[in-house]
């Protein structure tokens, strides 16, 4: 294949949202982690349902509305003193431990960021965590107010990096962005990370699997430094 641009998922693929688990059980024990899974998997439900109720509100929002929800399922009441602290945490996500390596590796090609995270949380994230070095392009949805997986996501790729999507490796560790990015003509690679034990096992069997709704990935491989050797 002639693949000349690779554009990344942020939030799962780049960045390990389950990092702020620490800070969810520093401030909640004995629920960290329970919080730290109802809030993801909540976070991208109210993505999915404010696209479909075409009432869009930037990522920022979505995801303090979804840590509501995370908290009250806990029995934890909202406030200040917990919400500000595990907020700030999400523009400070850890990167994956070999983000960095394969990044390294992949520079020489366009690489970019295409996200449902609003601009200033990717701006902000993206600079704090270092890898600005070898990212070329942040894309935020915003511009568009819907959330992937709508096609008008995918689009705004080509006028960014000007290359068309035939030549473009979509990268994600979410099975319902592959689908997305798949629909849309992209060359699609899913990273297939092993799921996590223990309380988290929902939640890794449930973003562990692929979609039941065609569309499979091109390639499906275990970490981001497995991309180099599918170019």
């Amino acid at each position: 294949m002639t693949i000349r641009a690779l554009v990344f998922d942020a939030y799962g693929t780049l960045y390990d949202v389950q990092s702020v688990l620490a800070k969810a059980e520093a401030l909640c024990p004995g629920k960290g982690e329970v919080i730290t899974q109802i809030w993801r998997l909540k976070q991208l439900e109210y993505t999915w349902l404010r696209s479909l109720l075409q009432e869009y509100e930037d990522f920022w929002l979505v995801t303090r509305a979804a840590l509501d929800f995370a908290l009250q399922a806990a029995e934890v009441e909202p406030n200040d003193a917990i919400c500000g602290p595990l907020m700030e945490n999400y523009l400070h996500l850890d990167p994956y431990p070999e983000a960095s390596e394969a990044l390294a590796a992949l520079d020489g090609r366009k690489l970019a960021i295409l996200s449902n995270g609003s601009p200033k949380m990717l701006q902000e994230l993206v600079r704090n965590s270092g890898l600005d070095r070898w990212i070329h392009a942040t894309i935020s949805i915003d511009s568009v107010r819907a959330y992937k997986p709508h096609r008008a996501c995918y689009a705004l790729v080509g006028p960014v990096l000007e290359v068309p999507k035939q030549d473009v490796l979509f990268v994600s560790s979410n099975s319902f962005d592959v689908v997305g990015a798949k629909a849309f003509g992209f060359e699609a690679a899913w990273i297939r990370r092993s799921a996590v034990a223990g309380p988290a096992t929902m939640f890794g069997m449930l973003r562990g699997r692929a979609e039941e709704l065609g569309h499979a990935p091109d390639h499906t491989v275990s970490a981001l430094t497995d991309l180099p050797r599918l170019l």
